[in-house]
C-alpha cells in the first residue's frame, strides 16, 4: 500500500489522502487498509463519502471520493495539515479526478510547493501523466499470481444476459473452485442474467450503486458457500473480493455522456477499452492463480480503444466552470489538464450558468452561485434548493434533489411523487441515510427557510430544469413538447399519460425524441406563477424539430409551446436562418441531410483520430460552415447534401484528408482484386464483408493504420450467406476452415474449395472458368 508506505517519512507531517473513484470503493478501501494495519476504520485511517463517513481526529490516512476531495481543496485552497494527495485508478479518466489534479497542481505551483501529488494506476498512461506533473514514473511489479485468459466469443445475434449466464455456468462447470466476478453493463443486464442463473450450485450476488450498503458488503464479503457476483464496472478498481479466482468479462461497458442538444446526460453502452478489460482481469488473480473468461475473440482485443476516454470531453461542464469561477480563474483553459475542456462545452456551460443567474456577464460567482456552491450538487438541483427554500419548500426540494441522484431510491416508477411517497416509508440503512442527506441539503441551501406543504414535487423539478417543462401533444399521452423545443415520448399505459402538463426531470435517449424516466404532473397555474413573465405575445419564427423547419406564426407561446395561435406571420429570411442555426444547435446534427458519404466519412475521421468534426466541435462552428448552407431555406432537409459533404471537407481540411486516407482507407482490396467498404461503425470495430474465396492465398491477417488494427472479416458464401465473422485468418484457415470447406463442397460444387487456401489463386469465378 502507497500511502501506509509514505506514511512513516520524514516529510509526511500531515495527513494523506487517497482518493478513490467511488464510494463503495472508498469504504472498501479504508476497511482493508485498517485491517492490515490491525485498527478499526475511523482511528488512524478512515474515510469520508457523501452518504456516510467514518473519520477522528487522529485520522491520518484518509480514503475519500474524488467530488469530496473538490469540496475539500475549494473550501481550503491551501490543504492545511495534508502532506500527500494519491489519485487512484487515473486510468478512468473520470472529471472529478482530472479537475481534482488540475486544482491541486494549481495550488501546488502558488500555495503549497512542498505539497507532494501522485497518480497511480495499473493502467496508467505514464508518459502524458508525468509530463503534466512533470514527476517521474515509477513502476512497482508487486507480487503477482498467474492468470489464465480464455477467449470464448459469443454470438452477436445473441442477447447479452443469454451468453453471459452460459459462459457463467461453463466457467462453474470447468472451475472447480473459487467464487465468480462477472461484468456486466448495467443493473438490467445484471437482472436479467440472475434470472438465467436459476438453479445454479452457488449464491447470486449483484453489486452495483443503487444497492443499500449492507447489500454491497455481503456481496464482497467471503462466504461458506461459492458465489456468483454480478457486478457493473463498479468492481473493476479498487477492490479485492475475498475467493474470487474466476472472472467473466462482457467486454461491455456503460459511460454517461452529455447530450448538448437534448441537454441531458444519456447512458451508452460501448466495448469496454483494453485499460477496462485489464483491470477487470486482474480481479481473478489478486489472492492467486485465476482465470478470466472473455467474451471476445483473442485478435479482438487489439481493436479495443486502449483507455476509456477522457469524461471533460463528454460532460456537462457547468459545474466545472462555477468552480473555477469559484477557484479564481475565468478561462478553465489556463489551468494545467491532459485534455482541456472543449470550447463549444464551454460556452453552453456559461450560457446556463448565466439564465440560472450565477455568473454574472464577466464570468465571475454571483451572490446567488456562491450559495449554489455551497451545496455538493449539480449546478441546476442545487439552484432547485436554493429557490424553493427561499420560497419555503426548501425541506421537499431536498429530498427531490435525493430523488434524483440517488438511483432506486423509492422505486424506478416515471413519477416522482410515488417514488417520495415509497421512500418517506422505506426504513433500510439506505432509506435512512438518504433522508439524513436530504436533511444536510435543506440546512445547508438555507439554514432558516425549511417547509414542505409551501410546493410540490413538481414545482421544485420546474425550478431546476424548466426547459423541460412539456406539454401533451396527442390524446395518447406518448408525444409532449417541451419548453426548449425538445420531443419527449412517454409510455400511453403511465397514468401520468393522462396529465396535460409535466414537470420532467430526467430523460434519455435522442434529442428528437427522448424517453422521459422520471417528472411529475404539474397544472398551467403552477407554471405560470413561476415563469409568467416568459409568456410572450407577437409574430415569431419556431424551429420544428419534427419536420426540421421553420413556422412562423402570432399568438403567445411559452418558449416553444404556442398557448394560443393567430393568424400565421409573414417569414423574415433572416430570422429564418437564424432559427434554422439555432435549431441544429439545440436538437443536433442528425437532423441535417447528411449523405451515406458524410456519415462515412466522419466515422472514418473519428476512427483516424482527425479533429474538428466531432459532434461537439462541429457545433462549436456552426456559423462558420453550415450558415453559409442556410440561405433561402425553410427546411434542413432543402440543403444540398453535396454542398453539405463539402463543408464537411473544408472543415477537415487537406491535411486531415490526406491524414483519413493514410491512417482509415475506404476500401479494402481482396487479392481477387475485388473492393469492398470498411464500416467503421461496426460494433467491433472496421469491418469488411466479402467472399471468403476472394482473401485464398492470404496468409497473414489484413490490417490498417500505423498500430496495424485487425479488420474485422464477415466472411460470405458465393450467395452472400454468413459463413463466418474473424479477427484472425489464420487461425481460421487452420482451425474450421476444414469443416467449412467440406459444407462449402456439398452447397456450392461448381466452386473451388482448397484444402489448403493459403496456397490457393484467389478467385470468385467457377472451377470451369478458372480452368480447374
Amino acid at each position: 500500500m502507497v500511502a501506509t508506505a509514505l506514511l512513516g517519512e520524514p516529510w509526511c507531517t500531515g495527513q494523506i489522502l487517497l482518493l478513490s473513484p467511488r464510494r463503495l470503493a472508498a469504504r472498501a478501501a479504508a476497511e482493508r487498509i485498517a485491517e492490515l494495519m490491525g485498527e478499526p476504520v475511523g482511528g488512524r485511517v478512515g474515510y469520508a463519502t457523501r452518504m456516510d463517513s467514518k473519520l477522528s481526529d487522529k485520522t491520518r490516512i484518509l480514503v475519500l471520493t474524488e467530488g469530496i476531495f473538490l469540496r475539500r481543496i475549494q473550501d481550503d485552497p491551501e490543504l492545511a495539515n495534508t502532506a500527500l494527495v494519491l489519485f487512484d485508478e487515473v486510468h478512468e479518466r473520470s472529471l472529478d479526478s482530472d479537475f481534482g489534479l488540475a486544482l491541486a497542481l494549481d495550488a501546488q505551483g502558488g500555495l503549497r510547493p512542498d505539497l507532494r501529488l501522485v497518480a497511480m494506476s495499473a493502467t496508467l498512461d505514464g508518459g502524458r501523466f508525468a509530463r503534466l506533473m512533470d514527476a517521474p514514473i515509477i513502476e512497482s511489479e508487486g507480487k503477482s499470481w498467474p492468470l489464465e485468459l480464455r477467449h470464448i466469443g459469443r454470438k452477436a445475434e445473441a442477447r447479452i444476459e443469454d451468453e453471459m449466464a452460459s459462459a457463467i455456468r461453463r466457467a462453474l462447470t470447468e472451475e472447480k473452485q473459487g467464487d465468480v466476478l462477472a461484468f456486466l453493463p448495467g443493473v438490467a443486464e445484471i437482472e436479467r442474467t440472475a434470472e438465467r442463473l436459476e438453479g445454479v450450485s452457488a449464491e447470486i450476488h449483484r453489486l452495483h450503486g443503487s444497492l443499500d450498503p449492507a447489500e454491497q458488503r455481503a456481496a464482497i464479503r467471503k462466504a461458506e458457500r461459492r458465489k456468483v457476483i454480478l457486478a457493473t464496472s463498479i468492481a473493476e478498481t479498487s477492490l479485492t473480493i475475498d475467493g474470487v479466482r474466476i472472472v467473466v468479462d462482457s467486454g461491455l461497458a456503460r459511460r454517461a455522456r452529455y447530450d448538448r442538444a437534448a441537454g441531458s446526460t444519456r447512458l451508452v453502452t460501448e466495448r469496454a477499452s483494453q485499460a477496462a478489460t485489464t483491470q477487470r482481469a486482474g480481479r481473478a488473480a489478486r489472492q492467486g492463480p485465476g482465470v478470466a473468461y472473455r467474451l471476445w475473440e483473442e485478435a479482438a482485443t487489439a481493436g479495443l480503444p486502449p483507455f476509456d476516454p477522457p469524461e471533460i470531453l463528454e460532460a456537462d461542464l457547468s459545474p466545472l466552470l462555477l468552480d473555477c469561477a469559484l477557484w479564481g480563474v475565468s478561462d478553465p483553459a489556463s489551468l494545467q489538464w491532459l485534455d482541456p475542456p472543449p470550447k463549444a462545452a464551454m460556452d453552453e456551460a456559461r450560457a446556463r450558468l448565466a439564465d440560472l443567474g450565477a455568473i454574472d456577464a464577466g464570468g465571475r460567482p454571483t451572490g446567488h452561485g456562491r450559495a449554489i456552491a455551497r451545496l455538493p450538487l449539480p449546478p441546476r438541483l442545487a439552484h432547485m434548493l436554493v429557490a424553493a427554500s427561499e420560497l419555503g419548500f426548501g425541506e421537499l426540494a431536498s429530498e427531490v434533489a435525493v430523488l434524483l441522484s440517488e438511483r432506486g431510491l423509492g422505486g424506478n416508477d416515471t413519477d416522482i411523487d410515488r417514488r417520495l411517497e415509497r421512500w418517506r416509508g422505506e426504513r433500510g440503512q439506505r432509506a435512512e441515510a438518504a433522508r439524513r442527506l436530504a436533511l444536510r441539503w435543506s440546512k445547508l441551501s438555507s439554514p432558516t427557510l425549511n417547509g414542505k406543504s409551501a410546493g410540490s414535487a413538481a414545482t421544485a423539478i420546474a425550478l431546476a430544469f424548466p426547459d423541460r417543462i412539456a406539454r401533451r401533444r396527442d390524446a395518447s399521452g406518448e408525444n409532449w413538447l417541451s419548453i426548449g423545443g425538445r420531443g419527449y415520448r412517454l409510455d400511453p399505459a403511465h397514468p401520468l399519460a393522462k396529465e396535460e402538463w409535466l414537470a420532467v426531470a430526467d430523460i434519455q435517449g435522442a434529442a428528437s425524441g427522448a424517453r422521459i424516466l422520471s417528472a411529475a404532473a404539474i397544472d398551467f397555474a403552477a407554471i405560470e406563477a413561476l415563469y409568467g413573465d416568459r409568456i410572450i405575445s407577437g409574430a415569431h419564427a419556431a424551429f420544428d424539430p419534427a419536420t426540421g423547419g421553420v413556422r412562423t406564426e402570432a399568438g403567445r407561446r411559452l418558449g416553444a409551446i404556442t398557448l394560443s395561435r393567430g393568424q400565421d406571420a409573414k417569414a423574415d429570411p433572416e430570422a429564418i436562418a437564424t432559427a434554422l442555426l439555432k435549431g441544429v444547435r439545440e436538437h443536433g446534427l442528425d437532423l441535417l441531410p447528411w449523405s451515406d458519404a458524410s456519415h462515412r466519412l466522419r466515422e472514418r475521421a473519428q476512427w483516424a483520430g482527425v479533429i474538428g468534426i466531432s459532434d461537439v466541435e462541429l457545433e462549436g462552428a456552426l456559423e462558420m460552415w453550415l450558415d453559409p448552407l442556410l440561405s433561402g431555406k425553410r427546411r434542413l432537409s432543402e440543403i444540398d447534401t453535396g454542398a453539405l459533404h463539402n463543408a464537411l471537407l473544408g472543415v477537415i481540411g487537406w491535411d486531415g484528408q490526406q491524414a483519413i486516407e493514410r491512417l482509415a482507407p475506404s476500401h479494402f482490396t481482396s487479392p481477387a482484386g475485388t473492393t469492398h467498404p470498411i464500416d467503421y461503425a461496426a460494433e467491433g470495430g472496421p469491418t469488411v464483408e466479402l467472399r471468403v474465396q476472394a482473401l485464398f492465398g492470404l496468409a497473414d491477417h489484413p490490417t490498417i493504420g500505423p498500430d496495424r488494427t485487425p479488420l474485422i472479416l464477415s466472411l460470405t458464401s458465393p450467395a452472400g450467406r454468413p459463413i463466418q465473422t474473424t479477427r484472425d485468418l489464420p487461425g481460421f484457415w487452420k482451425g474450421s476452415w476444414a469443416d467449412v470447406a467440406k459444407e462449402m463442397r456439398g452447397r456450392y460444387p461448381k466452386h473451388n474449395w482448397p484444402d489448403d487456401p493459403t496456397a490457393a489463386a484467389a478467385s470468385l469465378k467457377t472451377k470451369k472458368k478458372q480452368g480447374i
